[in-house]
């Protein structure tokens, strides 16, 4: 069960950097030509929103299934933040992503309370684009890419 959820949150995180760039780049490029904002614009920032709880939701499945879990017991956490690579896929990947992703819904409900195009585009654009910087900066490339 392991390797099946682990592919599925490794493939599906493809799709959220896609749709998460599209998002910013679209909110960057609208806000910058003083666009209208229209029903395009709210599907793109939704289904991000959507894409990326999802992919919330099979980090915390894999998180509980995943047998370095087991390593907290047998380490302590002392033991754990001494090694860089159980560090990296223990603590700093879920918290950071986490974190990632209360950024883009805070972005997505902010956007929704403001009356003018631009200022819900450049609120889109802000906070997606800080989840996207912080989404990759704790993506563990060296596996993925692999």
């Amino acid at each position: 069960m392991y390797d099946i959820v682990q592919n599925l949150h490794s493939y599906w995180a493809y799709l959220v950097l896609t749709v998460l760039t599209v998002a910013v780049v679209n909110s960057i490029i609208k806000a910058l030509g003083d666009r209208e904002y229209k029903a395009l614009d709210f599907r793109i920032s939704l289904f991000t929103l959507i894409v990326s709880h999802i992919q919330l939701l099979i980090g915390l499945v894999l998180y509980i299934v995943s047998p370095r879990l087991s390593m907290f017991s047998e380490l302590g956490m002392g033991g754990v933040m001494k090694n860089a690579l159980l560090r990296l896929y223990l603590v700093e990947h879920p918290l950071v992503n986490i974190i990632a992703i209360v950024l883009i819904t805070m972005g997505y409900s902010k956007h929704k309370k403001k009356l003018v195009s631009k200022s819900k585009f450049n609120t889109v654009a802000i906070f997606y684009l800080f989840a996207l910087i912080l989404l990759l900066s704790r993506i563990p490339w060296d596996v993925w890419m692999a």
